[in-house]
């Protein structure tokens, strides 16, 4: 049994000292997906690596009812508290730009601050969120591979499946992302995710 599966069996058990050995044993790997995740960030984001681990670590610690069963589940949890800590500092700075509800007045179109980086954050959430609904099988899978970076046998692993029917899936589900963000509709297909993609 590895350190980390060894330490969130104590941490699943009560042993809140654990948890502390935990992050301190996976710190460099948390940052890797920290760093991994705000690649595709704009430049100047106010939140770097540490800042976003740690705001991570104070989310998982918050969370009474995890029950992680192993390094890859940490992992897919800790990825999935990172891209939501993004999601929502991407929503409030869009809300800022537009007043954060005060009254405004409309300002030239010359003026107007490009938002095109926020909005890809957040348009990712919602297709992986509407994949979600339509299979949360295959979006289970794009966050352990996508978000917190695991490998096919890690994630078949992970999610009790073979690596070729991982492989597969993930291979639909990009697919399947790619037509939800491409569309220029607002409507995107919610019929559930085929092989055909």
């Amino acid at each position: 049994m590895s350190d980390v599966t060894d330490l969130l069996k104590r941490w699943n058990a009560g042993d809140h000292d654990a948890f502390e050995a935990l992050i301190a044993a996976v710190y460099k790997e948390m940052k890797g997906i920290a760093r991994h995740l705000l690649r595709s960030e704009r430049p100047g984001h106010t939140l770097d690596t540490h800042a976003l681990v740690h705001e991570a670590y104070l989310r998982l610690v918050d969370q009474t009812q995890a029950n992680w069963n192993d390094r890859a589940h940490f992992f897919g949890a800790a990825a999935n508290v990172m891209r939501r800590i993004l999601v929502d500092q991407a929503r409030r700075r869009l809300a800022a730009k537009r007043g954060g509800g005060v009254a405004h007045e409309d300002l030239e179109p010359a003026l107007a601050i490009a938002e095109e980086p926020d909005l890809d954050v957040i348009a990712l959430n919602e297709a992986l969120d509407a994949l979600t609904v339509a299979d949360p099988e295959r979006a289970r899978i794009v966050e352990l591979r996508y978000f917190a970076g695991l490998s096919l046998e890690e994630t078949a692993a992970v999610v009790g499946r073979s690596p070729h029917t991982v492989s597969r899936d993930w291979t639909v589900a990009r697919a399947w992302l790619a037509r939800w963000l491409g569309s220029a509709s607002a409507t995107a297909p919610a019929d559930k995710p085929t092989q055909e993609g």
